[in-house]
């Protein structure tokens, strides 16, 4: 059979990296009460709302709070008075101790009276604080910036301290975690660029925040964390594949005609001595419409075009003389 024969050759090609994985969260925050056993009495957010640092999410029953915090407030001005009306009574005393009109008992009992409502301002003033926390605790706000993605609290629902009321995402910032082969994982390294594609949403662009160390012993996967660019319109939970940027590589390509599958093993027929042929397994790298950079053979192995498919091994092969000495072409950019 006469058959053309192309010798393969050594490209420098884009590498790209494929890989799939869930979106997610860059950062999930909870956000609970912090004081309980209040009634909620307004819900300003609900899921899908973006929110900003310290805006109010639920307000709580701060009735009573208000009451108790009047009431430590009366009670710091009845210390501080009573601290003032001790203070100059000690200043008196140490006048007439001085003087020698006032003995030194009179002198300790002033000074230990006027210790003690000190120390009651103090305690007065502690309590007011500790009710002004807790009026402001029955405001709860968003912790940090970012979009609610779950919401579990209801008007009227009393709430406990530290029962999860919202669920966020920090900043509105989503990433893909994207499982890729352990023979990738060398490749790739924080700051590469992606594509990002989805069947819910269009194409958008994503750069790796970082490259986890380690590999799963039974999938033989790594994961690699890619910040998704704002706007994405994906959403936590579904599945995308990135197409990820990772640089370039020398590598043997053959003409994309010359890959034959035989029991769903790619390879193709190399040309021996005595022009027979023998099917060689090969590691496809990239692919595109004319070209294919592959692993399994050398760069100058006579690799069989037109006529392949009609060969066994061992058959001998009359060589075309136009496509004898034809030289694979540079691989234009091409995709896993």
């Amino acid at each position: 059979m006469t058959v053309s024969v192309v010798s393969a050759s050594v490209a420098t090609l884009p590498r790209k990296v494929v890989a799939s994985g869930t979106v997610s969260a860059w950062e999930e925050v909870p956000v609970g009460a912090e004081t309980g056993g209040l009634t909620a009495t307004a819900i300003y957010v609900d899921e899908g709302t973006y929110v900003r640092q310290g805006q109010p999410l639920v307000q709580m029953n701060d009735v009573l709070l208000q009451a108790q915090l009047r009431q430590q407030q009366a009670a710091v001005q009845t210390a501080e008075a009573n601290a003032a009306r001790d203070d100059a009574a000690l200043a008196r005393a140490q006048e007439l101790k001085e003087r020698g009109f006032l003995s030194q008992a009179s002198l300790d009992t002033a000074l230990a009276n006027q210790r003690a409502s000190a120390a009651q301002l103090a305690a007065a003033r502690a309590s007011l604080s500790e009710t002004r926390t807790r009026l402001a605790q029955a405001t709860i706000r968003a912790p940090v910036a970012g979009q609610i993605i779950s919401r579990s609290v209801t008007k009227g629902q009393i709430i406990q301290p530290g029962t999860e009321l919202f669920r966020m995402v920090r900043d509105g910032r989503l990433e893909l975690d994207a499982q890729v082969p352990e023979t990738d994982l060398p490749a790739l390294r924080a700051g590469q660029g992606a594509t990002i594609t989805s069947s819910q949403a269009e194409p958008t662009t994503g750069t790796i925040r970082i490259v986890t160390p380690e590999v799963d012993a039974q999938t033989r996967l790594g994961v690699a964390r890619i910040s998704l660019a704002s706007g994405s319109g994906l959403k936590p939970g579904m599945f995308a594949r990135a197409e990820i940027d990772a640089g370039t590589r020398e590598a043997t390509v053959v003409p994309t005609q010359a890959i034959l599958y035989r029991d769903n093993k790619a390879g193709v027929f190399v040309v021996g001595e005595g022009n027979k042929v023998s099917f060689v397994n090969v590691r496809v790298l990239q692919r595109s419409n004319d070209q294919t950079s592959v692993e399994g053979i050398q760069a100058g192995a006579r690799v069989v075009v037109e006529g392949a498919g009609f060969l066994n091994n061992d058959d001998t092969v009359k060589i075309a003389p136009a496509a004898a000495a034809q030289p694979a072409r540079p691989a234009a950019p091409a995709t896993k």
